[in-house]
């Protein structure tokens, strides 16, 4: 069934539900099989409807499909049977035993016996394990318990559990839409038209001339609802919405687990004659029983009703006689009716040319370095690889294939080379900083360069890999160390050590020579997808276990696989022999095909290849040109041609931001496409002045080159101006501000081809939000948004916590933290505040802290006395513990366990605690001063913790062991203050992490506990206040006692907007007024929140007409890391400008 009948399917329960067809909406949920009722389902075992309730299972799942549906259907027949016993219908029980139990005999016949035995007793309570049976109902209601948790791990209820977010009437509503828009085609309409019937198209009868009514005062198949007219759907009646089922990586794809016990694979279901108790689930749940084949005919899909680029096209004000059918009328597409032509290419798509590139020999593989964005890296088909400065048009370097030692190297390799020394580039990749970068050959081996930035390119390791070709290579970081993963024409995937070269693993289980590969992480768990030219897929774990997946890729050739930049959503791209190309979206969690793209042409002349983008873009070259779709349409969105030029299956590769895109073209070229934001980039570039020499300085050891830009005060400007922060030019950019004006005067009359700073000082210029106030509050000391991203919990100064919800509305659907619709201050009923323990300490001289568990139930918090832990809930105080002295500065929960936290001490110690026994598992010291930030990387195993003392130190989570430690690099002239919080954050990549200072953002990385970036402020502004990455950390966000907020580029700590005071603080308040602290959404990556030292706490995101902060910065001489000239303050110039 297509999925546009599937949702129809939808419509139509929502329909019966509401018309309160109540035993026709569960036939069709169990004959669909697309929504499993959980509430139907518990009143039917409460009531004993055991045949029903079979009946009922039957539709989504049978006896032996899994473990875990064994135990489902057991668990059910022994309660049917024991209720039998318990009346004593012993006829009844023989029935049940024969008909419904012996089934499970062939799997536990010990078990079989032992139930049968139970006929014999007189009270089958005489039997130890069910000893504790009580009555029929609480029987029941303990099997529901256990029933619940099988359904919802069993892999065959995944994504059925959930019934979709429908507005009320949603059929009726698409039946009055389609009744409008036939009744606007009457070629003689009426005003009020008389409807009689559904079966045939409307038209008016009699002409009168009169104009069409609009949907929307005039609907013509009863009233719609209005809004707020009835409760949500699941409010009330059976489709309770229920939690999403947790994803977990390779779900479903493990078809042939393995016996040995592995903590990844082991564990599982039983069952047992006892009461249920609870379910073992594994980690990583079982394959399904039958793996299921990608289809070959791909079904229709369409894009949801709200996606971008249906939700702004508007509907046509008039339509002409002519028009035989509407235009935009639904966002469905139908069979017959693609609509993926009559899409608008988005304006943020690649495909404008600006650069075109010669390179000498055929792009084989090409690669953007992942901080400097218009560094691209090519190889060739003889071998070559070159890196371009595409902004300038540069190449950097260039690089003839030679064997760095041939020695070293196997004696077939040697032998091959001699009978044919010509070498082919297949794959060139950047590591994930950028710090190096690999380059896999035809011929057997691997070469890694480390970067150090402009033009200095050094060999590091040479790996002879494979006998045969090395056909592709990916970087990865599992085990807390970089690797490089390889694959090649000898069947085989190795990892190495990629500082040593040192081989780690070898995978073998490929009938073919290994094609490509893809590693990626997902809940803890590493893993790497391989594919072969046979078609087969396959999944390792960093072990020896061998493989856990053996899939069939579409096309069964050459297949390469990606995730969505967000890591949510798995593509792969495949070419078949016969020139059959496809990309597919995979269902992780059943390891099935979830849709096919459509518009690819019949015979691809070549393999294609193909990229991903923004989480929302997916291109492909083929039939000379690039195509782009959106992943949520399998319609082609459109297709360009780059102005011709271009190879049958041109090789593609976004940079991160996907706003270049680079494409092979004829004749050795190379061409670049760019967007809007790539434009600008790309001509502030072009016509920047800048210093060609380039030192080994750039990347390795950053010199610091503060850049002083005057400010003057204003009347135009309130009290509140505030103070000037210029940027500081780093890594060896050691141009002056006198290098820069002449240029951009002579430039100044083009405004499109310089880049600015986007300044906000008005409060139309963003969406701002002051949430209610708290009169008892004066200071915001903490603020945090719930992981669920629907509340924003903040500590006052006073040991007083706040909590903002927002709550369900119209307005806000989602429920979400937003700044369009206030929360409400919330209170539990008993009206307690939460409140911590300050003990005999001065508030003002405490440092409050805290720390909220991951499902959001509890925060632990402290204020100078004791620590408390809060029910969120209820606000009760569940317990405190840890009285002072010392006292507790810094709060952070163990990412795996919510029971052990990192407590900072004001004695400068961390202590490692554990809450269910009470007892302080590790003491560990290395800092001087109070702890001001510790921070958990879940991937590196490691602490990170900071001080006042300005200090950074590295813990193994293992044993706690100190393995790094290293002071800030303060600006030259600076002194370390005498308390000063330095705070510390990982990273989404959690190898990374931001370090915060008053004096300065830097970027560290925390294996090596090296400094990749740093920002300094001017001596003479304001310090920072507190600063925090976005939600995908791609942007920072930083508050100054200036009360200036900024956001920064994360990627290269670059200035992109300034949100000044006057656009969110009126005249009246008092230039006292700081924030204080900051938080992000944890959802959206635009969204943030600050707390003041008044005792306000405000809500920012950018107006949805402009979606995001800024544009930013260009990179100036093809080193992200410099910073620009541009000041964290307001100029007069500027303001009289504005």
């Amino acid at each position: 069934m297509s999925s546009l009948s599937r949702e129809l399917v939808f419509l139509i329960l929502q329909f019966l539900d509401e018309e309160k067809f109540k035993e026709t909406v569960h036939k069709l949920e169990q004959e669909s099989g697309f929504f499993f009722n959980m509430k139907y389902f518990e009143d039917e075992v409460h009531n004993g409807n055991w045949d029903e309730v079979e009946r009922y299972l039957s539709g989504f799942t049978k006896v032996d499909d899994n473990r875990y549906s064994m135990k489902i259907f057991f668990e059910i027949r022994k309660q049917k049977y024991l209720e039998a016993l318990d009346k004593h219908d012993r006829s009844k029980a023989v029935e049940i035993l024969v008909k419904d139990l012996k089934v499970f005999a062939t799997f536990n016949e010990e078990l079989f016996k032992e139930i049968t035995q139970l006929l014999t007793l007189e009270n089958f309570r005489e039997n130890e394990q069910l000893s504790k049976y009580g009555d029929t109902k609480s029987a029941r209601a303990i099997m529901l318990v256990e029933l619940k948790k099988l359904i919802e791990a069993n892999p065959l209820f995944r994504d059925k559990l959930q019934f979709p977010n429908l507005k009320n009437s949603r059929l009726r509503t698409l039946i009055n839409q389609s009744l409008n828009w036939q009744h606007q085609l009457c070629k003689t309409p009426r005003p009020n038209p008389d409807i009689k019937t559904l079966f045939v198209d409307h038209s008016c009868g009699q002409p009168n001339g009169a104009r069409a009514p609009s949907p929307a005062n005039n609907p013509l198949l009863g009233s719609l609802p209005k809004a707020g007219g009835f409760p949500p759907l699941g409010a009330h009646g059976p489709f309770q919405p229920t939690p999403a089922p947790v994803p977990t990586p390779l779900a479903g794809w493990m078809s042939n687990p393995t016996t040995v016990a592995h903590a990844a694979v082991s564990g599982g279901a039983t069952i047992g004659l006892g009461t249920a108790t609870g379910l073992g689930a594994p980690s990583i749940p079982a394959a399904l029983k039958h793996p299921r084949t990608p289809p070959t005919n791909p079904s229709v899909d369409y894009p949801s009703g709200d996606s971008d680029h249906v939700s702004k096209r508007t509907r046509p004000m008039g339509m002409s006689d002519e028009v035989n059918l509407p235009v935009n009328v639904l966002s469905a597409t139908f069979p017959g009716h693609g609509h993926g032509q009559a899409f608008n290419a988005p304006d943020d798509l690649p495909k404008t040319v600006m650069r075109t590139l010669n390179q000498g020999s055929s792009p084989m593989s090409m690669d953007f370095h992942p901080v400097q964005q218009t560094i691209l890296l090519v190889g060739t088909n003889v071998g070559d690889i070159a890196l371009w400065e595409v902004g300038s048009r540069e190449r950097l370097v260039l690089r003839n294939f030679k064997v760095w030692d041939l020695s070293a190297c196997s004696m077939p390799f040697q032998a091959a080379l001699v009978k044919d020394p010509g070498v082919s580039v297949n794959r060139v990749i950047w590591s994930p900083d950028g710090a190096l970068f690999g380059v896999a050959y035809s011929r057997h081996i691997v070469q890694i360069y480390s970067y150090h930035g402009g033009d200095e390119v050094r060999q590091h390791l040479e790996i002879d890999a494979h006998v045969g070709g090395v056909n592709d290579l990916a970087f990865s970081h599992p085990n807390k160390q970089l690797c490089v993963i390889t694959c090649g024409d000898d069947k085989t995937i190795k990892v190495w050590d990629a500082a040593t070269g040192a081989k780690q693993y070898t995978f073998e289980g490929h009938e073919a020579p290994v094609y490509s590969v893809c590693p990626h992480y997902k809940e803890n768990i590493q893993f790497i997808f391989s594919t072969a030219l046979d078609g087969k897929i396959k999944a390792w774990l960093y072990d020896n276990l061998g493989s856990r997946v053996d899939y069939d890729a579409p096309g069964r050739w050459c297949t390469t696989m990606a995730y969505s930049a967000d890591g949510t959503r798995l593509f792969s791209c495949g070419t078949s022999k016969d020139g059959e190309s496809s990309i597919v979206e995979w269902n992780e969690s059943e390891g099935a095909v979830k849709r096919t793209y459509q518009g690819f042409r019949k015979r691809s002349l070549g393999v294609v290849q193909f990229d991903t983008t923004k989480n929302r873009f997916l291109a492909a070259g083929d039939d000379f040109s690039i195509k782009f779709w959106d992943m949520d349409n399998i319609q082609l969105l459109t297709q360009v041609d780059a102005d011709g030029g271009l190879p049958a299956s041109p090789r593609i590769r976004f940079n991160k931001d996907g706003a270049l895109l680079a494409v092979s073209a004829n004749e050795n070229g190379i061409k670049i496409l760019a967007n809007a934001d790539g434009m600008r980039l790309l001509r502030s570039l072009e016509n920047s002045m800048y210093d060609a020499s380039r030192t080994s300085e750039a990347m390795a050891k950053p010199t610091i080159n503060p850049i002083s830009a005057a400010a003057a005060s204003s009347a135009a400007l309130s009290e509140r101006v505030p103070s000037v922060v210029a940027m500081a030019g780093m890594n060896g950019d050691a141009r002056n501000l006198g290098d820069v004006k002449p240029r951009i005067s002579e430039e100044s009359n083009d405004k499109s081809k310089i880049w600015k700073l986007t300044e906000i000082s008005e409060p139309s210029q963003c969406r701002s939000l002051k949430l209610p106030e708290n009169v008892r509050v004066t200071k915001i000391s903490r603020l945090i948004y719930t992981n669920s991203g629907n509340a924003i919990l903040a500590l006052a100064s006073n040991a007083i916590h706040l909590l903002w919800k927002w709550p369900r509305s119209d307005r806000n659907s989602s429920g979400k933290a937003t700044a369009s619709v206030p929360p409400q201050l919330w209170q539990p009923s008993s009206g307690i505040l939460m409140t911590n323990d300050i003990g005999d300490s001065n508030t003002e001289d405490a440092v409050p802290c805290f720390a909220l568990s991951k499902n959001d139930s509890y925060v632990m918090s402290a204020s100078g006395g004791k620590i408390s832990l809060f029910n969120m809930m209820t606000f009760k105080t569940m317990t405190t513990f840890m009285p002072p002295p010392p006292a507790a500065t810094f709060l952070a929960f163990h990412p795996q366990d919510n029971n052990i936290i990192a407590i900072g001490m004001d004695d400068s110690s961390i202590q490692i605690y554990n809450v269910r026994v009470d007892e302080v598992k590790s003491k560990l010291k290395g800092h001087t001063k109070r702890i001001t930030g510790l921070a958990f990387s879940h991937v590196l195993n490691v602490l990170v913790s900071s001080g006042a003392d300005a200090q950074i130190c590295v813990w193994n989570t293992d044993g706690w062991e100190k393995q790094k430690t290293r002071f800030l690099q303060l600006p030259a002239g600076r002194t370390q203050p005498v308390q000063a919080d330095t705070r510390v954050q990982f990273h989404q990549d959690q190898i990374r992490f931001l370090v915060v200072h008053e004096t300065q953002l830097a970027i560290y990385e925390a294996t090596k506990l090296e400094c990749l970036k740093q920002w300094f402020p001017q001596s003479s502004a304001a310090p920072i206040s507190h600063a925090t990455f976005s939600c995908d950390s791609q942007l920072i966000y930083a508050s100054f006692l200036d009360a200036t907020v900024c956001v920064f580029s994360a990627s290269n700590l670059r200035l992109r907007c300034r949100v000044n005071p006057s656009a969110y603080l009126s005249a009246g308040v008092s230039s006292n007024v700081q924030p204080l602290v900051i938080a992000a959404h944890p959802q959206e990556p635009n969204q943030f929140a600050v707390g003041l030292s008044d005792g306000g706490v405000h809500v920012f995101e950018p107006l949805e007409s402009e979606g995001k902060w800024g544009v930013p910065p260009p990179i100036e001489n093809g080193s992200a890391s410099n910073a620009a000239a541009v000041s964290v303050g307001a100029s007069s110039e500027e303001a009289a400008q504005r």
